[in-house]
């Protein structure tokens, strides 16, 4: 039997909203004020960690997890590179991959969460990105 990424990765991606943030920060560093900003309680899930072997090497990629209490809606926020490689090579410029998944978002939730976002200290961009555009967004599936 052969997995078949493509039906994988639509199945994951179904009512999802990816941003990318440019943020030279640590990832604990851009949870903390995230969690102070939003009133969220991001954690570190070592269960959904990315791992990528290249070049004969892992590496190794941090996601943090929030969920509402009241809906299910998932928040999870990515490390976008660990130890020079990246996990969207493509976007390379951007620091931090946050993704919205499991319940639909609305344009002007996701604009504000997104303003919210840009009035973080340390937070330089925020952009919503298309998972259509994205070459490896299997990379993003845990």
């Amino acid at each position: 039997m052969k997995l078949n990424i493509d039906v994988l990765a639509e199945d994951f991606f179904h009512d999802t909203r990816l941003m990318g943030i440019v943020a030279p920060i640590k990832d604990y560093q851009l949870c903390w004020h995230l969690n102070h900003s939003l009133n969220f309680d991001f954690r570190n899930n070592n269960d959904i960690e990315i791992q990528l072997t290249k070049k004969s090497r892992n590496y190794y990629f941090a996601v943090f997890q929030y969920n509402e209490p009241s809906a299910t809606l998932e928040h999870y926020l990515y490390n976008n590179h660990f130890d020079g490689e990246y996990l969207l090579p493509e976007s390379r410029h951007l620091d931090f991959l946050y993704l919205l998944k499991g319940d639909m978002v609305t344009d002007n939730t996701l604009n504000d969460l997104m303003h919210t976002i840009k009035q973080v200290g340390g937070v330089q961009m925020v952009m919503e990105l298309s998972l259509e555009k994205i070459k490896s967004r299997a990379n993003l599936i845990f």
